[in-house]
């Protein structure tokens, strides 16, 4: 398996268990938040403003960027160099050999690099992203579960247009997009490594 396979998700679709999951059944790295780690370290970031970058541009492109001011120049230039630290670490990672990336525009990045790339995005149904998100937050209420699920899904759509200028979700951007409400996380993982395996 020589290609690098990129996984963009819905929040809630369980994008990460699946994606941690086809990186240990092909013996290949994952990398997800080691991606945070290093751009913080790299560029003397606390992690916690790394993890915030994304929500940060959605909040800057609807917000700040009508506000001519010091701290909406701040955010902007904090996150574009977050990006860019971001990128070339993503880069350097793909240079080792085969991995499976989670989000940050990694498709599009490694594309443009000329590096060949197996993109997947996972999407699921309202009901069973409710019940994972549940899970991970402990969140009980339908109505801030369902608000915590569309500020997360708006900030990784704001995200991906501003640095990829694609449309996030889009199945055309992608070469396999799968239901994992419908199909199943176990079902994902093993499309995603025969499609993988079958395209070489």
């Amino acid at each position: 398996m020589n290609r690098i396979i990129t996984i963009s998700r819905e929040y809630g679709a369980g994008g990460h268990s699946i994606g941690q999951k086809v990186a240990e059944r092909l013996g290949i790295p994952f990398y997800d938040r080691d991606i945070v780690r290093a751009t913080a370290k790299e560029g003397g970031f606390e992690p916690e403003l790394v993890e915030r970058e994304q929500e940060e541009v959605s909040r800057t492109n609807s917000i700040l960027k009508s506000i001519c001011t010091v701290s909406s120049s701040y955010f902007n230039d904090s996150q574009e160099a977050i990006h860019e630290i971001q990128k070339a670490i993503i880069l350097r990672l793909a240079m080792k050999g085969p991995c499976v990336i989670l989000g940050r525009c990694a498709d599009v990045i490694l594309t443009e690099a000329g590096i060949e790339t197996f993109n997947v995005f996972i999407h699921a149904d309202d009901v069973h992203r409710a019940v994972r998100v549940s899970e991970i937050t402990g969140i009980k209420n339908a109505t801030e579960l369902q608000k915590a699920i569309t500020k997360k899904d708006n900030s990784r759509h704001n995200y991906y247009n501003h640095y990829a200028a694609r449309k996030w979700g889009d199945s055309r951007n992608y070469d396999l997009s799968l239901n994992s409400g419908v199909i199943g996380y176990e079902k994902c993982v093993q499309l995603i490594i025969d499609a993988v395996q079958e395209d070489e």
